[in-house]
């Protein structure tokens, strides 16, 4: 047995004394890919498992939300891998239409020309050369966080492949008269020059003004924006307001302009804000639009494009911020003007690209009728095709879909997918697909627009995989397992992928399950935001602490549909996590621990084997049950303290007496160690792949973590007595460890103990174990008990702590210690005590006192004891 320990240590791989994630990670990487491991195969017959990549923006590179969406996805991933599914995880991009065109057009600024000078063939070829030399900056940091996806099929969404699928959903959509083109409300962006979809549009409150105007002495209107007064056809009440009645149906002259606009009784108006009267602007507001439409009132435009006064008179060509002040002095001047309240903090939309005031406008433009397609998309979740996870957040989720408008597809860009409408000479349209050819001859011409982003996004869970071809990949992996993304994007991508989806595969859903996380923010709980320059790179962090600290950091925060603090120091804290794995392997190479062959039997194993295979056993099932829940902050939790205080803590210590010991026991100690340590690293290598993967094959000699076996609970290894057993064993030697720390005793300095109790307390036969932990020497001839430590259960342990401590040098130090934290609590309770503070501090605050106080009053109450503890 020596000589196949000597061996098994010589031919185990040497580790470094310290985990160095740079020296692991690339090469690691660099070999997954060479030998295939993500590869995934259509023609597989193992059970398929789904996950197509939210596309990342072409300009992109890797934030935080990135780093967070992307470590839950390859946790899930590699763990059904392990499992033995055919796991697809599809990787792309987005051609982010307007954000990849400011870019470019950024570039041609600086050469003074505009996309103008050079026309949209030029431009758009300009566009794909800067792809192809700057653009996908975030696939190369998608490696670096060690993403398992299925390289080989990448797909961008301008792509032949996905270009055609647009054109055919476009086409058929068309076709099912689902598509149409008309003269509607839209965000409009006077910088960008194009129709906005409601996420490119971020809403702050902005300082304004709140103006109230007075058009007769029976009509008074309150207004933000007093410039489009100018476009006004209308005043309108509440019809059942018994203060306005009489006024339906009469006119009222418009200040400034001459112009008679009727008063009109609606049932939008609320009578309780303002005067209970509004003025009517269908060309500039969206819910004038629809009063418009309801009352068939005309909508006059009164600015371009460029946000420009156009209406004739005093005020046209004055930019609109230029105009309102204008327009308000010229009603003062009148003596129109009632109030004026500044500043006046209301929503504000801003363009998500240039930060430019979004104007609502007035536009032709082609829209998608979403009612059928919306409400298939509410029933798939309703009869359980589509589970959202966490389930709550289902209510989120039909508020939108129920209550869906019409969406606005066409973008006023070169960039993206072209709309596939023809014009004719006479007035013809014709809607052209992928396989057809567009007229020709004189008059005949594409329609200028493309299709907003989204609308390509919205198929890629099935584009991706080759429709509208019926493809091998399209029948194994369609529908997708799992979508994970963001709680903040449910309303806009998830929707529209489930509206496409469903209504492209014949009602078969695109996903399975809906797994929403939450934003990442800093340990305070604050959106990150470069305005509070709490904004984190993780590529910083992955520089500093390696990717896989970066990734347990991000998981460990990952509660469902819950948002996701983080901070340096937690990170900090995760590569100590990956050091700690590090050293216990390296701990348990050099001593010959090993996973091959098979397990020692029942007969064979010590108490303290027993205990720690139990807790394998039950950790394992409770890592699988949370796994399924997309609980990844509790997997985290549970493999964490598993690791650290029951493997690490615990059981290498445990375990050193007995391998020092040699023999039987230390043989069948090396092998559930290695088997412990086997399993622990493939549980958690979905979330830290790279150290498991270097740490697991320099145990076992396997090729790769990626393709081993995942763990199965063996139920038959729970023993609650063990269990039991070595609670008690570690509540006495921690007992002691605190007395020890308590008194100032240096961890390595021996104690004389007596121990009494232990065989009432079943724990007799870990006497020797618990004098090697806790460094307690046999009571000799001489022994003096100086402190004695109750246990529960009837232990007691009585030491002789004479000559070990200066007494009077202690008594000094716990002395000026306990000042310390009486002052600490004071200053907490002052705090507390004052009613303004707790009144006024913001709740974090309030909280972070409470706990100073609690950890202060702690400090006391040990000190106290440590003090009464010492000897006369």
């Amino acid at each position: 047995m020596t000589e196949n320990l000597d061996a098994r240590r010589l031919d185990a791989p040497t580790l470094a004394g310290q985990y160095q994630p740079g020296e692991v990670e690339q090469r690691r990487y660099e070999q997954w890919v060479a030998d295939g491991r993500f590869r995934a195969s259509a023609e597989s017959e193992r059970q398929p498992f789904t996950i197509v990549i939210p596309p990342p923006n072409v300009t992109g590179s890797l934030h935080m939300g990135h780093a967070l969406d992307h470590t839950v996805q390859d946790a899930l991933v590699r763990r059904k891998r392990m499992q033995g599914f055919e796991a697809l995880w599809l990787p792309g991009m987005d051609h982010a239409g307007i954000a990849t065109q400011n870019v470019v057009e950024r570039q041609l600024a600086a050469q003074g020309l505009s996309r103008h000078d050079l026309g949209r063939e030029k431009f758009v070829e300009r566009v794909w050369q800067w792809k192809a030399e700057s653009g996908g900056a975030i696939l190369g940091q998608m490696r670096r966080l060690g993403d398992s996806v299925d390289w080989d099929r990448e797909r961008f969404t301008m792509d032949e492949g996905l270009s055609r699928a647009v054109q055919t959903m476009f086409k058929k959509l068309y076709d099912d008269g689902l598509i149409y083109r008309a003269n509607r409300i839209i965000n409009w962006c006077p910088r960008c020059l194009t129709a906005l979809s409601d996420i490119e549009v971020e809403h702050s409150d902005d300082d304004g003004e709140l103006v109230s105007i007075r058009y007769s002495d029976d009509v008074v209107v309150a207004t933000t924006r007093a410039e489009t007064m100018l476009g006004d056809t209308a005043v309108a009440v509440h019809p059942d307001d018994e203060r306005y009645r009489h006024l339906i149906g009469t006119e009222v002259e418009l200040p400034l302009t001459g112009r008679r606009i009727p008063i009109v009784g609606d049932a939008h108006v609320d009578p309780s804000f303002g005067t209970g009267m509004v003025k009517v602007t269908p060309a500039h507001d969206p819910n004038d639009f629809e009063i418009g439409q309801r009352h068939d009132l005309p909508a006059l435009t009164v600015m371009d494009e460029r946000g420009v006064i156009t209406a004739p008179g005093p005020f046209q060509g004055l930019d609109r911020f230029e105009a309102r002040p204008a327009i308000v002095a010229a009603l003062r001047e009148q003596g129109r003007i009632v109030a004026e309240k500044r500043p006046y903090v209301h929503a504000v939309g801003h363009c998500s690209r240039c930060r430019t005031t979004v104007e609502p406008r007035l536009s032709l433009q082609w829209f998608v009728n979403t009612s059928p397609l919306a409400k298939a998309a509410g029933d798939a979740v309703r009869d359980g095709r589509v589970r959202i996870e966490p389930a709550e957040l289902a209510k989120r989720y039909f508020a939108w879909v129920d209550n869906m408008h019409d969406w606005c597809i066409s973008r006023q860009l070169w960039w993206g997918h072209r709309i596939p409408v023809w014009y004719g000479p006479d007035g013809e349209v014709v809607c052209v697909g992928p396989d057809e050819e567009p007229p020709t001859g004189a008059g005949w011409h594409q329609d200028e627009d493309v299709l907003d982003t989204w609308f390509s996004s919205g198929l890629w869970p099935f584009s991706t995989l080759g429709w509208p071809e019926q493809t091998p990949d399209l029948a194994k992996f369609y529908p997708t397992s799992v979508l994970v993304t963001g709680y903040d994007i449910l309303f806009f991508w998830v929707a529209r992928m489930m509206m496409f989806g469903l209504y492209a595969m014949d009602g078969k859903q695109p996903f399975d399950v809906i797994a929403l996380h939450g934003m990442v923010r800093d340990e305070h709980g604050k959106k990150m935001s470069k305005s509070f320059g709490n904004v984190v790179d993780p590529l910083d962090w992955i520089d500093r602490y390696g990717a896989d600290a970066t990734r347990f950091t991000l998981a460990r925060g990952a509660n469902p549909g819950g948002d996701v603090p983080v901070s340096e120091e937690w990170c900090q804290g995760s590569r100590n996590f990956c050091n700690k794995l590090w050293n216990a392997t390296r701990f348990a190479l050099i001593n010959g621990a090993h996973a091959s062959g098979p397990m020692p039997t029942a007969d064979k194993l010590s108490t303290v084997d027993r205990w720690i295979l139990s807790r394998l056993a039950h950790v394992t099932a409770e890592v699988d049950e949370q796994f399924e829940a997309y609980e990844f902050a509790k997997v985290c939790d549970l493999l964490y303290h598993f690791a650290w205080d029951d493997v690490c803590d615990w059981y290498v210590e445990l375990s050193k007496p007995v391998l020092a010991g040699g023999g039987e026991a230390a043989e069948v100690t090396r092998r559930v160690l290695g088997h412990v340590l086997d399993h622990l690293l493939r549980l958690l290598h979905p979330v830290i792949p790279f150290v498991t993967d270097e740490l697991w094959t320099a145990l076992t000699g396997g090729e790769t973590l990626l393709t081993a076996a995942w763990p199965a609970a063996d139920r038959a290894l729970v023993d609650d007595a063990a269990e039991a057993e070595v609670a008690t064993l570690q509540r006495v030697v921690t007992e002691v460890r605190r007395f020890r720390s308590d008194q100032g005793l240096r961890p390595t300095q021996r104690v004389a103990a007596r121990l009494d109790g232990l065989a009432g307390a079943g724990v007799a036969a870990h006497e020797p174990l618990i004098r090697s932990l806790a460094r307690l020497d046999a009571a000799g001839d001489d022994f003096q008990a100086s402190a004695t430590l109750a246990m529960p259960g009837e232990v007691s342990v009585a030491l002789d702590t004479r000559g070990s401590i200066d007494v009077a040098a202690e008594r000094a130090r716990l002395t000026k210690d306990r000042a310390a934290a009486e002052k600490e609590a004071g200053q907490a309770r002052a705090k507390l005590d004052n009613p303004a503070f707790v009144g006024k501090a913001p709740e974090p605050v309030v909280a972070k006192i409470r706990q100073r106080l609690a950890v202060a009053e702690a400090d006391l109450a040990r000190i106290d004891a440590a003090l009464e503890a010492l000897p006369s």
